[in-house]
């Protein structure tokens, strides 16, 4: 892969981290943008990038992202929307403002962010956009009415953006891991349990792991893998697509 500018949400820590270092392992300029300053200034020196601390659930921290970014280097080749959080409660207990605090940071920061590069992918000739989703994203669980909306909402996303992008050699794909080890998880682990009233052993083995074939994390590294996979020539007729890394979920 050519040395290209990209921009990575969520990056200082999970799996946006791991798509930042395999992205640069592979030459490329990476932006780190999340809320987490500390951490994001610290992973970005590791990888000689460039960290922006953005609040992507409003439009000003998507706006002030995209405006930094063409500021310093003129353009985006290749943006990843990973940052999202997860929220666990029945629908009738679902507080109102995370269902809009959740929405807006998965759902509706990735189409912003999505159409303030576009101009930029459209006057090189060559973009890749992809939306870091989830199983959910393809199939349903109970309790996570708001992520599994904004989820399939992102699907939605991939598939409109990657028909208006293909004649202008822009991609745009969605990659739907299973359940992927980290922090994010733990914390998911927790809120199960205390939702079902079990053990934390049993959430891993009654609840994630339940609906897949191999009763296995996926790990961060792997999704690294796959985006550098999507960014590279080997893809170039990818787009639109729902690459699955779910360790057997949607088969069934």
């Amino acid at each position: 892969m050519s040395k290209r500018i990209a921009v990575v949400t969520g990056a200082a820590s999970g799996i946006g981290l791991a798509v930042a270092k395999a992205l640069a392992a592979n030459g490329n300029k990476v932006v780190l943008a999340d809320v987490n300053q500390e951490a994001g200034n610290r992973e970005a020196e590791h990888i000689d990038g460039m960290f922006i601390n953005a609040d992507l659930s409003t439009r000003q921290g998507c706006r002030g992202l995209a405006d930094a970014v063409l500021k310093e280097f003129g353009r985006c080749d290749i943006l990843v929307n990973n940052a999202g959080i997860q929220h666990v409660a029945p629908i009738e207990e679902f507080p109102e403002e995370k269902w809009e605090f959740i929405i807006n940071l998965m759902l509706t920061a990735p189409f912003l962010l999505s159409k303030y590069f576009w101009p930029s992918m459209k006057q090189n000739g060559w973009g890749r956009i992809i939306n870091l989703n989830s199983v959910h994203g393809l199939r349903a669980s109970e309790f996570k009415s708001a992520y599994v909306s904004a989820k399939h909402g992102m699907m939605g996303l991939t598939k409109t953006a990657a028909l208006e992008g293909a004649p202008l050699g822009i991609t745009v794909n969605s990659i739907c891991p299973g359940y992927v080890r980290t922090p994010l998880v733990d914390g998911q682990i927790a809120d199960q349990a205390k939702t079902h009233g079990i053990s934390r052993e049993e959430v891993l083995e009654k609840v994630m792991l339940k609906k897949q074939a191999i009763k296995q994390m996926v790990e961060p590294s792997e999704l690294g893998d796959a985006v550098v996979y999507l960014c590279s020539d080997s893809a170039r007729c990818m787009t639109g697509t729902a690459l699955t890394i779910d360790c057997g979920w949607s088969a069934s």
